[in-house]
C-alpha cells in the first residue's frame, strides 16, 4: 500500500507542475521513475514512452499507467493515472472560473505567451533524455549515447529521417510513428 501511495503523490505532484501535455512531461516522469526512485530502468522507460505513444490517448497519461502497471500492478496503474489526472480536472475548473472573468486583459494573453516557449524547452528536454545519458563524473559533466536506444548507425538514421520528414516536409507525426513502427518491425 505505501508503494501505491509514493505512485499517487509522485504523480500527482507531476500532473499539477505539468505545463504543455505529455511530451512535455516525459523528462519529468523520467526523472521521477528512473533516477530518482528507480522504479524502472532507463531501457523500460524507453519502451514505455514507445507504447506510449503509439498507443491511443495522451502521451503522459499512457506512460503514468504503464509505469504504475509495473511498478504496482493494476492498483499501481489506477493510482498513477488518477494521480496525474486529477490536478489537471481541479486546475481546469478554477481556471475556466477566471478565464470567464479575465480572458479578454492583456495580463491573461501575457501569461499565455511565456508559457510558450518554457513547453518548447520541456518537449527539447524530453528528446535529449531519450538520447544521452548526461551525468557528473570524475572530470565533470559527462555525455555518452544511450546505446539501449541508439544501438547501431540504423537507429540513428530512423531519428535523422523521421527529424527531416518533420521539420522540412511537414508530415504528420502519427504517420511518422507508423512508419518508425513498421521501419523497427522489419529493421530489428
Amino acid at each position: 500500500m505505501e508503494l501505491i501511495l509514493q505512485l499517487f503523490a509522485t504523480f500527482f505532484v507531476m500532473g499539477l507542475v505539468n505545463f504543455g501535455g505529455g511530451g512535455a512531461m516525459l523528462s519529468l516522469i523520467q526523472t521521477e521513475v528512473v533516477t530518482r526512485h528507480a522504479w524502472i530502468s532507463e531501457a523500460q522507460f524507453t519502451d514505455i514512452v514507445a507504447i506510449s505513444q503509439t498507443t491511443p490517448g495522451p502521451v503522459g497519461i499512457n506512460c503514468a499507467t504503464y509505469v504504475g502497471y509495473e511498478v504496482g500492478g493494476i492498483a499501481g496503474s489506477a493510482a498513477a493515472t488518477l494521480a496525474l489526472i486529477l490536478p489537471s480536472l481541479l486546475v481546469f475548473f478554477v481556471i475556466m472560473h477566471f478565464y470567464a472573468r479575465w480572458h479578454r486583459t492583456r495580463a491573461w494573453s501575457s501569461a499565455m505567451g511565456a508559457l510558450r516557449p518554457v513547453v518548447a524547452g520541456l518537449i527539447g528536454a524530453a528528446a535529449l533524455v531519450l538520447m544521452f545519458h548526461l551525468g557528473f563524473g570524475e572530470r565533470g559533466l559527462e555525455c555518452s549515447v544511450l546505446r539501449e536506444n541508439f544501438p547501431d548507425w540504423k537507429s540513428w538514421l530512423l531519428c535523422g529521417g523521421a527529424v527531416a520528414a518533420s521539420l522540412a516536409f511537414k508530415v504528420n507525426p502519427i504517420l511518422l510513428i507508423l512508419i518508425g513502427a513498421v521501419a523497427g518491425f522489419f529493421l530489428y
